[in-house]
């Protein structure tokens, strides 16, 4: 029985620090060498919020207060949930509230699901081309730029699909905003 307890302890302890040092020092070491800058994490990947702001590109709605990474989670509702249906109503009628003064013939058919939902995380900063389509009247018409040139910022600033075949393509807004910031108008 002394045997068996002293094996189990020896177990123990050597994976423990296989796992939990070791593997976890080998793997943070090679992120720091493949992928330099983005190993220890970035703002890139992080939403903002710009609801008051309506001269710039809105993100999704988020579950995080004011997209505290700190504070990312999803919502946990179902399909079914009142709540989930009462939360999606609201971010619909805000979002059309905000773009249809700059599309009067915008329906909540053609509202883009990103643009009533969360993400996972409730701070992804991506929207989906067909809701920075929308935005872009808006954003034009607030700054006073060429809707060509808010469309080539919004090309500019989509992200592909994950190695090439994962996901699907998606605007990085806070990049975009911060875009828009350095156009001379």
């Amino acid at each position: 029985m002394r045997r068996d307890l002293v094996t189990s302890l020896r177990a123990i302890v050597l994976l423990t620090v296989l796992l939990g040092l070791a593997y976890p020092l080998a793997v943070t070491a090679v992120s720091q060498v493949v992928f330099p800058g983005r190993a220890d994490g970035s703002a890139r990947l992080i939403g903002r919020n710009y609801k008051q702001a309506p001269r710039y590109f809105q993100s999704r709605p988020s579950t995080a207060t004011e997209y505290d990474a700190a504070a990312s989670a999803f919502t946990n509702l179902g399909p079914n949930s009142k709540d989930a249906r009462d939360a999606f109503n609201n971010s619909l009628a805000a979002y059309l509230k905000l773009e249809r003064p700059y599309d009067r013939g915008l329906t909540a058919a053609q509202v883009p699901v990103d643009a009533v939902t969360s993400s996972a995380s409730g701070i992804d900063p991506h929207i989906s081309s067909a809701n920075a389509a929308i935005q872009a009247h808006r954003v034009a018409a607030v700054r006073d730029l060429p809707l060509g040139r808010v469309t080539q910022l919004i090309a500019d600033n989509t992200d592909g699909r994950s190695l090439g075949v994962l996901g699907e393509p998606g605007v990085n807004v806070r990049e975009l905003n911060q875009a828009l910031d350095r156009e001379r108008r």
